[in-house]
């Protein structure tokens, strides 16, 4: 089995939509054992990176598992995601570059702006079909407010 850059992108955007419905398990069938996801931001006041979320799949799991037990922002997150490069590596893997905007609608259904950023995604092949090994969400929003318990 072969994955190809249209398998990839579509991978992608599945991830997005199976955040979106809150369908956590549908989004870890996406990734590999050896999966890990990270939330990045570069601080200009302190002139470095800040990571603000580093798990690997079992820590995602947790996560996800534990999410209706916290305090959460109410409403709902809509990911608009769009593939910017798909490029196959000699190891076999695709470095997956795209753009995101998390929009939040709340409880009566007025949207704002959540985040927006870049995913950098490292994309493998499986007995499944292609599986996210890594995603890094680099964001440019900074101000996130009571912020959210799911992934971006």
């Amino acid at each position: 089995m072969s994955a190809e850059p249209g398998s990839v992108e579509r991978l992608i955007y599945e991830s997005c939509l199976r955040l979106d419905l809150e369908d956590f398990a549908g989004y870890l069938d996406l990734c590999a054992p050896e999966f890990t996801y990270r939330i990045t931001t570069y601080s200009a006041e302190i002139r470095k990176d800040m990571i603000w979320l580093d798990h690997d799949r079992e820590g995602m799991q947790a996560l996800l598992e534990n999410y209706y037990d916290h305090v959460r922002r109410l409403g709902s997150l809509h990911r608009h995601v769009a593939v910017y490069a798909i490029d196959r590596q000699d190891d076999g893997l695709f470095r997956v570059t795209s753009s995101f905007q998390v929009t939040h609608t709340d409880l009566e259904g007025q949207s704002k702006m959540f985040a927006v950023g870049r995913y950098h995604d490292v994309v493998g092949e499986s007995q499944k079909g292609p599986q996210l090994h890594r995603r890094e969400a680099r964001l440019e929003t900074r101000e996130l407010g009571s912020g959210s318990h799911l992934p971006i």
